[in-house]
């Protein structure tokens, strides 16, 4: 049987709260023909490019992130709430659903002119996606693309990248739940 890299997110009903269903990529990163897979496909989606850096978002885009890094044999860059980085940061608010968190990335962790790729696990309401692009603009990076294990398009985030003229590439998608 051939498997999908969606048949290896485990999906966890009422976590981290009563009527949401949490979906795990925990289960994929720890089967390596699924890690595999899911690396293999967000490479193949940025084949020919030049990538100089790959963005991870935290926690878990620094997982895929660092993976993806180490096969274009580039670097990687992490993204991270606020208070987690040492050294002199900038820094980005957006919007949750209940209030506002902050990102921030290293003031020297990317140059003018080099491209970049912002990897991350899942796509939401798009807001910590969107606070890195405008974090690596700032420093004067240009952002290629976003990519993601798994897409809730039924919360948007999709059009929140692509409205700030950002190509989305997810590898799956769980919609209507």
């Amino acid at each position: 049987m051939n498997r999908s890299v969606k048949d290896y997110v485990r999906s966890i009903h009422d976590f981290p709260h009563e009527g949401i269903i949490f979906r795990d990529v925990t289960t994929l990163f720890a089967d390596a023909r699924g890690f595999r897979m899911a690396v293999d496909q967000i490479l193949h989606a940025y084949a020919g490019m030049r990538i100089d850096k790959v963005v991870g978002l935290e926690a878990r885009g620094f997982i895929l992130g660092g993976a993806v890094a180490h096969q274009l044999s580039t670097g990687f860059v992490p993204i991270r709430k606020k208070g987690k980085l040492p050294g002199t940061v900038i820094s980005e608010a957006y919007t949750l659903e209940y209030g506002e968190a902050i990102m921030e990335i290293h003031d020297d962790a990317l140059r003018p002119g080099e491209k970049v790729l912002i990897v991350d696990d899942l796509l939401a309401t798009g807001g910590t996606a969107a606070a890195s692009i405008k974090l690596c603009r700032r420093l004067g990076a240009e952002v290629l693309g976003c990519a993601f294990v798994i897409d809730l398009p039924d919360l948007g985030g999709r059009a929140v990248l692509e409205g700030m003229g950002m190509p989305v590439h997810a590898l799956c998608a769980f919609e209507g739940d």
